[in-house]
């Protein structure tokens, strides 16, 4: 199995600093919103950042590394604060995808801290992995907004878990198996605010490198309105024969051949 993948980020247009960080490392894939309106979003996110790359380039990676990672990252934020009185209160959101062994055989893990997503896209259709971590979600859940009233609701930017608080926050992580032919889409909750998730999924439809899709998802956001930055990561997974031009092979050749 090969993975190839691609990254953009943009300020967008009502922001001046971009505290958004995003990581494509194989095997270990995240997009991070630092918290907005809070002190220092941009050094959180990428400390956040920092410490989940202590899983590239490893192909043993567990569910329980993940979460290892997210811990340290929590603590490596908090610690900043504690040594930089004006960065108190600064926070991330995270959300990320890491191929990993599951049981000896190569799956997804797949992880959330916030309002950052993650999408699969897979057999033509566009699935939300992750369930956002936000007041809005939570009123949508209870019915008491409509999807259009949430889109311009004053509680829209309010996450309900984020990295850099004591105790940690819960992470959301699920476990999947690695599908022949599948794409998926990380992002920072600046391309949902702009871009309908029909035209999400045309564009993840569209047979181009993950580095195009990348570029064109976040140039719609921006064209739509830009009111937030915006980070995607798209990455895309391909059967050995459809994978010629994949960027690198990221599945354990060993788990594969003993799994067939």
């Amino acid at each position: 199995m090969k993975v190839s993948f691609g990254t953009c980020t943009d300020a967008g247009v009502r922001r001046e600093l971009n505290e958004d960080a995003v990581l494509a490392a194989s095997p270990i894939f995240a997009v991070a919103d630092g918290m907005g309106g809070h002190a220092a979003g941009e050094v959180a996110s990428a400390l956040a950042i920092e410490k989940m790359s202590s899983l590239a380039g490893r192909s043993d990676v567990r569910p329980d590394d993940v979460l290892h990672a997210l811990d340290e990252a929590n603590t490596a934020i908090l610690a900043y604060e504690r040594d930089v009185a004006e960065t108190a209160g600064m926070g991330t959101t995270i959300s990320g995808v890491c191929l990993g062994l599951v049981a000896g055989s190569p799956h997804w893990v797949v992880f959330n801290v916030g309002d950052s997503r993650v999408y699969r896209f897979a057999d033509g259709e566009l699935r939300q992995l992750t369930v956002d971590h936000s007041e809005i979600a939570e009123l949508l859940a209870a019915g008491r907004i409509t999807a259009e009233e949430a889109l311009v609701h004053p509680l829209r930017n309010v996450v309900t878990r984020s990295l850099g608080v004591m105790p940690p926050p819960v992470a959301d992580v699920w476990v999947l198996p690695v599908l022949a032919r599948e794409r998926f889409l990380i992002c920072s909750d600046g391309l949902p605010l702009e871009v309908p998730e029909d035209i999400i999924a045309a564009q993840l439809a569209e047979d181009s490198p993950a580095q195009a899709v990348a570029e064109v998802l976040v140039s719609a956001a921006v064209l739509a309105g830009g009111r937030d930055n915006v980070s995607v990561v798209v990455v895309d997974v391909s059967a050995p024969d459809d994978a010629a031009e994949a960027d690198e092979v990221t599945a354990p050749r060993k788990h594969l051949a003993e799994q067939a």
